[in-house]
């Protein structure tokens, strides 16, 4: 899969990209990040790429001419490809929408700065802004490495192997259930019997119910996008008032 992002401050794009599982995914090929200089396509002698706004107002806005060429420059004469721009006023990201950008060959993410972007250029070349949360960066660039490396992810082979991302938090719908590795015990804190005893039914069992109480939790909103059973409910119910008896002991 490719990935280009146009930006004003490409080495930040490779900075946070170069390392781990998604620089190793890159080295073998799966996926490829070109990092696209919008200066580069000033056609100022200082390459300059924003101006005041009409009808005023604080800040400066990126210009549409550089955007768009930039943006030209790695179209060619390829199918277009599609076009994020990263803005607070897109939809929020998560894992469905990580889903189907993953389906992609191509994805470009144009990074705006400043006060954003013309809008011009955001009609002409942008098929869907997408945000990372309801709040404001300085700059796209940290949203388009959110993306990336949620979008990578997903790619076959970046991974081990699928059930590496399959059984994770939003997979499913679900919180991830509570995790353990050695030791045993840890400051009078044990492991779970059940996940030492080797009972694989009895282990998803027991994750699949954390997962539950997990979300209701940390992410109640979360269960209204699900159908649960009448036993998984009454489960939810029964443990949730076991806690808050412990709470008041």
């Amino acid at each position: 899969m490719r990935f280009t992002v146009l930006t004003l401050f490409p080495k930040q794009i490779e900075d946070i990209l170069g390392h781990s599982i998604i620089a190793r995914a890159m080295s073998r090929g799966l996926i490829e990040v070109e990092r696209v200089d919008i200066r580069d396509y000033s056609v100022n002698k200082h390459r300059k790429v924003d101006d005041t706004l009409y009808g005023g107002g604080t800040g400066m806005l990126m210009q549409a001419q550089p955007v768009y060429d930039a943006w030209k420059s790695v179209v060619g004469d390829d199918k277009r490809p599609h076009t994020v721009y990263l803005s607070p006023q897109g939809k929020v990201f998560n894992q469905d929408i990580a889903h189907e950008l993953s389906k992609l060959k191509h994805v470009v993410f144009l990074c705006g700065h400043y006060e954003g972007v013309d809008q011009r250029a955001i009609d002409l070349i942008v098929d869907e802004e997408i945000s990372i949360g309801d709040y404001v960066l300085t700059g796209g660039e940290l949203a388009a490495c959110v993306i990336i490396d949620a979008v990578s992810r997903l790619i076959p082979n970046v991974l081990p192997d699928a059930s590496a991302f399959e059984n994770e938090s939003h997979m499913g719908g679900l919180l991830e259930a509570p995790q353990y590795t050695k030791p045993e015990e840890f400051m009078g804190r044990e492991v779970p019997r059940v996940l030492m005893e080797g009972h694989h039914l009895k282990i998803e069992q027991w994750r699949h119910s954390e997962a539950l109480y997990n979300t209701l939790i940390k992410r109640p909103d979360m269960l209204d996008q699900l159908h649960l059973t009448v036993d998984e409910w009454l489960e939810l119910f029964h443990r949730d008032r076991a806690d808050e008896s412990l709470k008041d002991e």
